[in-house]
């Protein structure tokens, strides 16, 4: 969210916080300067309405009683309180003034309930995708999951990482649908993967049991459609003492290598195979591709939020691109200048969830922090060239 919109939203709070004294003291002034044939009642009775969904119950009470109070006085000063179209209106403030704290009443009870639904939700969502230790066999670990809806926590993509005795094995995978269908299909898939990563010996044969998997859940499933209940995912293995990366693709966004000279490498599958979920349409086995991953190098896992995420001009974001020339301390550096980057691009969010995954291995003979080398270059002016 920008400056501009911060300032816009604190300005219009603002002004529903004033708004319930305004229309108290719009119905005073109004009532003064008109004829008596007209009735500020409308104004009075408004103020503990707005009041009721923002305010306390005690300052909702407090903005009816001055309603009330302001009705009261005009008539007395007026000399019309025995009247009976002052009793009428009289009573219509009182009226709404009690309706409006049953209102403040029904909305207080509904925010404890949201409130409450959303703590269920954060422990949910550590459940099913917990945020991995920022060390795990030796190596560095970052991630990150952006909602884009607001105030949403956790959807259908998904990353894990697991230490097994075949080196660190990890997965980012995105769940086609939405809501708990897709949440649960997050489930299988990573249970399906902790399981298989340390019982697998090949990377392929974790991927079978992830197809396995979520053909099994699709079975039991008689509501999901075998042709969109899919998965993209990339699974990725380090193996210990070994300088390299080796990789399978299921009709996922090609993982990034940065290396520490700036240069980017996009991990393109020898073969491209079918996403997991979709076995019955295609029987090519999975092939593991092998790449450089030297120390120093940072891995770039990440699903298409991030590389679909369009700008002004309905570009897409090149992350390969837009993160060349770069430099970055560790992978939480990295994630937060790209997330700062996305942001700056598309002018405030994107529409479709984003799940990062960043592994950094170390650089022998080095520190591990840098905390006083800068994490990007700092941005030229705009004026058509490309931003770094």
């Amino acid at each position: 969210m920008g400056q501009r919109e911060q300032d816009g939203g604190t300005s219009a709070h603002r002004l529903v916080l004033a708004l319930p004294s305004l229309m108290i003291i719009g119905g005073l002034v109004f009532d003064l300067l008109t004829p008596s044939e007209f009735t500020a009642s409308p104004l009075f009775a408004a103020a503990p309405l707005i009041a009721a969904p923002f305010f306390s119950w005690l300052a909702t009470l407090l903005t009816g009683m001055a309603a009330v109070a302001g009705v009261v006085g005009l008539h007395i000063y007026n000399g019309t309180l025995s009247q009976t179209s002052a009793n009428t209106e009289l009573f219509t403030v009182i009226t709404v003034a009690g309706l409006a704290l049953f209102i403040n009443r029904v909305v207080r009870l509904s925010g404890q309930r949201l409130a409450s639904a959303r703590v269920i939700a954060e422990n949910a969502q550590r459940a099913v995708l917990p945020t991995p230790l920022d060390r795990i066999g030796g190596l560095r670990i970052a991630a990150r999951y952006e909602a884009a809806q607001k105030d949403a926590l956790v959807g259908g993509d998904l990353f894990a990482v697991q230490d097994t005795p075949h080196g660190v094995r990890l997965v980012v995978g995105d769940v086609r649908g939405k809501g708990m269908e897709a949440v649960e299909a997050v489930a299988v898939v990573i249970g399906a993967f902790r399981e298989a990563a340390e019982q697998e010996r090949s990377l392929e044969g974790v991927a079978a049991r992830l197809e396995r998997a979520l053909t099994r859940e699709g079975t039991r499933r008689d509501s999901l459609d075998v042709f969109e209940g899919f998965t993209t995912a990339v699974l990725a293995e380090v193996p210990r003492g070994a300088a390299g990366v080796r990789v399978v693709n299921r009709g996922h966004p090609e993982p990034l290598v940065l290396y520490p000279d700036g240069d980017v490498d996009r991990l393109r599958p020898t073969e491209h195979a079918l996403p997991l979920g979709m076995g019955d349409l295609g029987s090519l086995p999975d092939l593991a591709d092998e790449y450089p991953f030297p120390a120093g190098a940072t891995l770039l896992l990440y699903t298409d939020g991030l590389s679909e995420a369009r700008n002004a001009d309905d570009v897409f974001y090149d992350p390969g691109e837009r993160l060349g020339g770069r430099h970055f301390p560790g992978p939480e550096e990295l994630l937060d200048a790209l997330l700062d980057d996305v942001r700056r691009y598309t002018g405030g969010g994107t529409n479709d969830d984003m799940a990062l995954l960043a592994v950094g291995r170390p650089a022998n003979g080095r520190p591990e922090r840098g905390g006083t080398v800068p994490v990007v270059k700092e941005e030229r002016e705009e004026s058509g060239r490309d931003r770094v």
